[in-house]
């Protein structure tokens, strides 16, 4: 019987291996294909429908997915740091952007619009936080995702440009963006097996719908917004990171867990998707969609690499960063049993790997 069949050329392996990869490969395959051959997607049919025209399909796609991911069937511990990660790295920081926006208008500051900044900044990368919280964290830090579930998606920016004013936004285009997440809760939370069949949407429609948006995007806005996406990138890490982290520290009473709020310091890979939505409602913000988009997409990329860094060392420092993540924080018990400088101490050699005696004191008690 022969094994298992290999791929000739890991595309899908390589893509994966670099952070935001999955998006922003195809997205600068479709600039390609939308700077030197504008025409050669537009012969019709489904060659047309699914590489030129299939974004805002494939987006909704994706949106109703994620609502199935969402479960209403979550402890108390857990709501409350998704809400303090939502409130410290969403809604605070969109507030602060609306408010810069009625200062200097839709154009923003050194480049950057306020399309740019919002889709940026009100989100986060969902992904990575899971990844992190896994290895590092606890359950509360893993049910925590709900936050990037909510905040996924061009919905809170859609909600945050119309409530201000600074975007003519319907209440039909608001209700529109929500209904395919709303949907995606219900039938999620009423048959658990629509969770496990559309699981794996995302791998399959971001590819398609990335490339899709990329067709619109001349690479001259690439080069020019992909500087200023970097640099937005090295302030949005840092700056809503610590927002979480105070939340983390204040809020939550995580104590040397805190560092783990840097780690939503992020910009989900899917907000690249959040300037096409929102010129789709406000044709006003069309001007801005190309360059937007690079500066998201550099954002995404940057952030990646550099918030589980920030949460690394804060982590670190504070004497937390343990594999496995246990469920309390290191109390005096466990500072004793460290070793110089906050490390660990090193285990013996026949003690089993996650087992009682291995725990803090309090974890057992709980």
């Amino acid at each position: 019987m022969s094994g298992p069949e290999k791929s000739r050329v890991p595309l899908f392996a390589t893509m994966q291996r670099i952070p935001g990869g999955l998006m922003l490969i195809p997205l600068i395959l479709g600039a390609v294909f939308g700077t030197f051959a504008p025409g050669a997607l537009g012969i019709g049919s489904f060659t047309t429908a699914l590489f030129q025209d299939s974004a805002l399909p494939l987006i909704a796609l994706l949106i109703f997915a994620t609502g199935t991911q969402v479960s209403i069937r979550t402890g108390g511990p857990i709501l409350a740091h998704a809400g303090v990660v939502l409130l410290m790295k969403s809604l605070i920081p969109a507030t602060l952007v609306v408010l810069l926006g009625l200062g200097v208008g839709l154009d923003g500051l050194l480049g950057v619009s306020l399309l740019a900044l919002l889709a940026s900044m009100d989100n986060s990368n969902g992904g990575l936080w899971l990844a992190f919280s896994g290895q590092y964290g606890d359950e509360r830090d893993r049910g925590a995702y709900v936050a990037s579930a909510i905040n996924d998606g061009p919905f809170l920016t859609l909600l945050f440009l119309g409530a201000s004013g600074l975007g003519d936004i319907p209440f039909l285009a608001l209700l529109g963006a929500i209904v395919p997440f709303l949907l995606g809760v219900l039938v999620g939370n009423i048959d658990a097996e629509w969770r496990k069949v559309v699981q794996p949407v995302p791998n399959i429609v971001i590819p398609f719908f990335a490339f899709s948006l990329g067709t619109g995007i001349d690479l001259g806005d690439i080069v020019t917004g992909g500087v200023t996406g970097l640099l937005l990138g090295l302030v949005i890490a840092p700056f809503t990171g610590f927002l979480v982290y105070v939340g983390y520290r204040y809020m939550l009473r995580r104590g040397p867990m805190s560092g783990m709020g840097f780690a939503a310091g992020t910009t989900a890979g899917n907000a690249i998707a959040t300037p096409a939505v929102v010129a789709a409602a406000d044709p006003r913000f069309e001007e801005y969609v190309g360059t937007a988009t690079a500066q998201v997409a550099a954002s995404a990329l940057v952030t990646a690499i550099v918030a589980p860094l920030l949460a690394a060392y804060a982590l670190k420092r504070a004497g937390a960063l343990r594999q496995a993540g246990t469920a309390d924080e290191p109390g005096p018990a466990d500072d004793a049993a460290d070793g110089p400088a906050g490390e660990p101490a090193t285990k013996p050699a026949d003690e089993p790997a996650g087992g009682a005696a291995g725990r803090p004191e309090q974890e057992q008690r709980a």
